[in-house]
């Protein structure tokens, strides 16, 4: 996928952060992009935003993505989406005896949920999903050491994105091996959840891509200066510690620009 201006993007969680930053690449290329918001207000002072609201680029819908009318009202203003952005993510707040930790504790795969149960039948858009590095046993282990300890302190947040990804398994059809067969948290996808009405039918939906960044950092895109400016692999990264989220932005796009070569593929990005 090489041209963008055709490019109709429906993007959950894009009010800052990874999602923000892929937007705001995605629309200076071109593309139309609509935007679940819990309050459209977040962008009234941001400049470069207003430039492609007032154009009519980007679309702003206001609407939580934890209750399934508003992401359905969303869907139907976003019209015929090629591309599902979703980097949903909570703030945490730490806790001494549990690190951190976020309210609700399944956000992020409630989310999902929603989008991918409201989503129209007559659609089939490319997904792209923001996970993290270091969910199963075996990929904590391949951390550097600094990070299985960090990582120890985020447990909870990590056990919702590890839900969010046994969702998008059933989506495109893969087999539950990733976590070495460990389910998820009960407490967050609940036994039976593979019958909530409107979920699509295991492995209907085969054009998905779970990026999985490092540790989260802000900063500069390091790539849009010198490429390749990070790593990407569907392996794990040996003495991977960072990755900006101006560069996971960078990659996002690259991505959607390479699609063929990444889709149905779960791949881990950083320095």
């Amino acid at each position: 996928m090489s041209t963008f201006n055709t490019l109709n993007v429906f993007a959950i969680g894009a009010s800052r952060n990874i999602g923000y930053l892929t937007a705001i690449r995605l629309l200076e290329k071109g593309a139309t992009v609509t935007l679940l918001l819990r309050s459209k207000s977040v962008f009234d002072g941001d400049q470069v935003m207003q430039r492609f609201v007032q154009s009519g680029q980007a679309r702003l819908v206001q609407g939580d993505g934890l209750k399934q009318e508003d992401v359905r009202r969303a869907w139907a203003a976003a019209g015929d989406v090629d591309v599902l952005l979703f980097t949903v993510g909570g703030i945490p707040s730490f806790s001494v005896t549990k690190g951190f930790i976020q309210t609700p504790h399944n956000l992020v795969t409630q989310c999902l949920l929603n989008v991918v149960c409201t989503m129209p039948t007559s659609q089939a858009p490319k997904i792209i999903a923001c996970s993290s590095t270091g969910l199963s046993p075996v990929a904590h282990k391949a951390l550097p050491l600094p990070m299985r300890l960090l990582y120890n302190w985020i447990e909870q947040p990590h056990n919702d994105k590890l839900a969010m990804e046994r969702v998008i398994s059933h989506l495109a059809g893969w087999r539950w091996g990733y976590e070495n067969n460990v389910e998820a948290d009960r407490a967050i996808l609940p036994q039976g959840w593979e019958q909530l009405p409107g979920l699509p039918a295991e492995g209907s939906h085969k054009k998905v891509l779970v990026v999985r960044p490092a540790f989260l950092t802000d900063g500069k895109s390091v790539a849009d200066e010198k490429e390749p400016g990070y790593r990407y692999s569907e392996h794990d990264l040996p003495s991977c510690y960072t990755i900006s989220r101006a560069d996971i932005s960078h990659f996002l796009v690259k991505a959607l620009s390479e699609w063929d070569q990444m889709q149905g593929k779960r791949i881990n990005v950083g320095y």
